[in-house]
């Protein structure tokens, strides 16, 4: 039972660092139908910039965090104004060749800037609990918290703001959006902000866990781009269920099954999920 319970808030921390990153790219792909391949870079420099301002600046971690989600969602508002606003309109293969482009000059930036070494993130919440008779650090629970919370919040803002519903609009009929007078413009750009600041955010609670270097995005992007297939493009209540049932099927199936097999369990999942429901668990209905 305490091997069971630890790989279950194992999987929860797991899940709840997809959820962050896969909810950013649905959010994308929901509005503007963008598949964001450099949303990995995003993250990964997310990671970068909470590791810069806490050691060279002296900044609290949750500080550096708060900056980096600010940094990362600003780099990524960029990203939409420049390369993907010239863009729209065209046939959809350019947009994923741009975000390729992106993402291999984020990384070639980060070595330059940072070097190629493996670098390791120190957290203020390395303190050791026991929770339920298991021994778990402080930052897998703040882990999971914080990601509850954020997603949270993120709800509220979507479903009780103006704002918040007007991305909701555009996701749910674009053309109609158009005609009631929404600014697509302005919520491409909120869009990719909010979906930057959720990657930053995501790397920098998962970083202290691991270690922070240029190729740190590759396989989560990835496994994000499983989660929002299985939940339903474009769906957030799929990417985050999507994301939790990911992060617990390579918990338990390392545990019960063999660690070396943890990153193919997310294809066969695709698989079989797709194999009964071809458009997802979630079919695409807009970001409620």
């Amino acid at each position: 039972m305490e091997i069971f319970i630890q790989q279950l808030m194992n999987g929860l921390t797991i899940g709840s660092v997809y959820c962050l990153v896969a909810l950013g790219l649905t959010l994308i792909y929901g509005i503007l139908h963008i598949p964001n391949f450099a949303h990995g870079a995003l993250y990964m420099i997310g990671a970068y910039v909470t590791l810069t301002v806490m050691t060279k600046l002296g900044v609290h971690y949750i500080i550096a965090i708060v900056i980096s989600m600010l940094v990362v969602g600003f780099i990524s508002l960029l990203m939409e104004r420049f390369v993907f606003h010239p863009l729209r309109g065209t046939i959809s293969i350019n947009n994923m060749v741009a975000s390729i482009g992106i993402l291999l000059f984020l990384e070639s930036f980060s070595q330059l800037v940072w070097g190629a070494d493996f670098l390791q993130m120190s957290t203020p919440f390395s303190q050791i609990i026991g929770v339920f008779g298991v021994t778990l650090t402080m930052q897998r629970i703040i882990i999971i918290v914080a990601a509850i919370a954020i997603m949270g919040l993120l709800y509220l803002f979507l479903n009780k703001s103006f704002v918040g519903r007007t991305i909701i609009a555009m996701s749910q009929n674009r053309e109609g959006a158009f005609l009631v007078g929404i600014n697509s413009n302005k919520v491409a750009m909120l869009t990719f902000f909010i979906a930057g600041a959720l990657a930053a955010v995501a790397a920098s609670l998962t970083s202290p866990l691991n270690l922070v270097f240029p190729g740190m995005g590759h396989l989560v992007i990835l496994k994000a781009f499983v989660i929002i297939i299985i939940g339903g493009m474009g769906s957030i209540p799929g990417a985050i269920i999507g994301g939790y049932i990911l992060g617990l099927s390579e918990s338990f199936g390392a545990t019960y099954i063999a660690s070396d097999y943890k990153d193919i369990i997310a294809f066969v999942l695709l698989i079989i999920i797709l194999s009964f429901k071809p458009n997802g668990i979630f079919s695409r209905g807009g970001a409620e």
